[in-house]
C-alpha cells in the first residue's frame, strides 16, 4: 500500500504578487483576519455583512499615502483576468485614511488599518482575492499583499480526522476524510467542476487539491481515498511572551532596556524525541499585547530586539536552520535564516512588536536541499491542528472559479 506523505512546499523568498508577502522592510506586524476574532482565517461570506481587517505598522513614522485594491484570482492564485466591474462594486482603489501614531515607545511607528468590504470597495462574486497595498497611489510601489477568501455557501461539508491508513504512519500522521453534498449545483463532472483545497493551520505550503471523489452517492461526493489528505501531525509550536518587559517569562533569559528593548531568549533544544509532549499553542499565530501600556497595544506596544539560539545537534556543514511562524508568513529567506557560531549553536535576531508569538524551526539539509519542519520539531499524531477545507467550483459556462464551501476542522474541536 502506498500512502502519500505530505510535507510543505516551502517558499524560498518568492515575491509573487499573488502570495502573502511584505515587500518593504519598514512594514511590520501585518495582521489580516475576520473581525469576529483576531487572529482568524481571512474569510467572509458574500453579502453577509462580515468584514476582514488589515493592520500593519510603518516604522518610518509620520504619514505616508497608502492605497489598496483587491483582485479576483482562481483557486491556484493566478489572476482571473476579469474586468474590475465584474468582481467589484464601488471604486477600483481606495486610500487608507485610518491611521494613528505610536505613543511612548522607543521605536516610533504609524499604525494603519483597513476594513473590507466597505462603502468604497466590496467584492460582488465569491472566490479568492488578493489584497494589494501600495504607496503614493503607484501600483508599482507595492508594500504588502494578503490573501482574502470570499465564500458563497452552496455546498455542505462533513469531515473528520482519523489515524493514517498506513500502519507505518499511525503514530505521526492525521488523515482528513470529508464528504460534500452539492445540492442544486450543476455538476456535470465532479473531477473537473469541483476542486477541494485542504491545508493545515492556514499554511499554504501544507495544502493540496483533491479532485477525484472515491465514490458518488446521489448528490453526495465521498473523499476518503487512502492515498490523499494524509498530513504529518508535526508538533505544537514553540512560543515566547513579551507582553511585559518588566518581568521575564518562562522562555526569556534576560531583558535589557536602554535606548531600545532587547530580549535574550533561552536556548532552544531539538524536540525530535520518541514521545509526544503536550503543550498549549496558538497554531502558529501571534497576538499584539502590551500589559505595560495604556490599554491600546496597536500604538503603545513597543518593538523589541529578540535574540534566538538553537542547539540543533547539527552543524552548518549539515544544513541550515530557519525560524518561521505566522509573523513572517513562514517564509524561508535571509530574514528567517539562522547563522552558526563557534559554540555549536544556530542563532538569529528578530525585531518584533510586543505580544505572544508562536514559532518553529525548519531544517534545510545541505545534501537534499529540502526543507523539513519535523527534523528539529518532531512529528506526532497527537498534535492539535486546525484544518481548512475550501471547495472551488467552476460552473460550465463561467469564466471564473467560485468559492462555494468552507469548513474548519480541529482534532481538539470542530467549528
Amino acid at each position: 500500500m502506498f500512502i502519500l506523505l505530505l510535507f510543505p512546499v516551502w517558499c524560498f523568498a518568492q515575491q509573487s504578487p499573488y502570495e502573502n508577502n511584505v515587500y518593504s522592510p519598514s512594514i511590520k506586524s501585518v495582521q489580516f483576519y475576520n473581525t469576529k476574532k483576531n487572529p482568524s482565517f481571512p474569510i467572509i461570506r458574500l453579502g453577509s455583512g462580515e468584514q476582514v481587517e488589515l493592520d500593519f505598522d510603518d516604522l518610518r513614522g509620520g504619514t505616508k499615502y497608502f492605497y489598496y485594491t483587491i483582485e479576483h484570482c482562481d483557486g491556484d492564485w493566478n489572476s482571473s483576468n476579469l474586468a474590475t466591474t465584474e468582481y467589484l462594486t464601488g471604486f477600483n482603489e481606495d486610500k487608507i485614511l485610518d491611521y494613528s501614531y505610536s505613543s511612548a515607545t522607543f521605536q516610533k511607528y504609524t499604525h494603519y488599518t483597513i476594513k473590507l468590504p466597505n462603502s468604497n470597495i466590496a467584492p460582488k462574486i465569491s472566490g479568492n482575492y488578493i489584497l494589494k497595498v501600495y504607496e503614493d497611489d503607484d501600483p508599482n510601489k507595492i508594500v504588502l499583499t494578503r490573501k482574502l477568501y470570499v465564500v458563497n455557501d452552496k455546498v455542505s461539508i462533513a469531515a473528520d480526522i482519523a489515524t493514517s491508513s498506513d500502519l507505518n504512519l499511525r503514530n505521526s500522521n492525521q488523515k482528513i476524510n470529508f464528504q460534500l453534498n452539492y445540492g442544486n449545483l450543476v455538476v456535470q463532472n465532479p473531477s473537473t467542476d469541483l476542486r477541494i483545497w485542504v491545508m493545515q493551520n492556514q499554511r499554504d505550503e501544507t495544502g493540496q487539491f483533491t479532485t477525484q471523489p472515491q465514490y458518488i452517492r446521489g448528490n453526495q461526493l465521498i473523499y476518503e481515498d487512502l492515498n490523499t489528505n494524509d498530513f504529518p501531525g508535526r508538533n505544537e509550536f514553540r512560543h515566547f511572551d513579551t507582553r511585559t518587559l518588566r518581568l521575564k517569562s518562562e522562555s526569556i533569559s534576560a531583558i535589557y532596556k536602554d535606548t531600545a528593548n532587547t530580549v535574550v531568549l533561552l536556548t532552544d533544544q531539538s524536540r525530535n524525541v520518541p514521545n509526544y509532549v503536550q503543550n498549549f499553542d496558538n497554531d502558529g499565530n501571534y497576538y499584539i499585547i502590551n500589559q505595560d501600556g495604556s490599554g491600546n497595544p496597536t500604538v503603545d506596544a513597543d518593538y523589541t530586539h529578540l535574540y534566538f539560539s538553537l542547539n540543533a545537534n547539527k552543524t552548518s556543514a549539515d544544513g541550515t536552520a530557519y525560524i518561521v511562524g505566522k509573523f513572517n508568513d513562514y517564509k524561508l529567506d535571509d530574514r528567517s535564516k539562522m547563522d552558526y557560531d563557534a559554540r555549536g549553536k544556530f542563532f538569529t535576531h528578530l525585531f518584533l512588536k510586543q505580544g505572544v508569538y508562536d514559532y518553529e524551526y525548519v531544517w534545510v539539509d545541505n545534501a537534499t536541499k529540502k526543507p523539513d519542519d519535523t527534523v528539529l520539531e518532531g512529528n506526532y499524531f497527537e498534535t492539535e491542528n486546525g484544518y481548512q477545507i475550501l471547495v472551488y467550483y467552476h460552473p460550465p459556462t463561467a469564466r471564473w472559479e467560485e468559492l462555494v464551501g468552507y469548513r474548519v476542522l480541529n482534532n481538539a474541536k470542530t467549528k
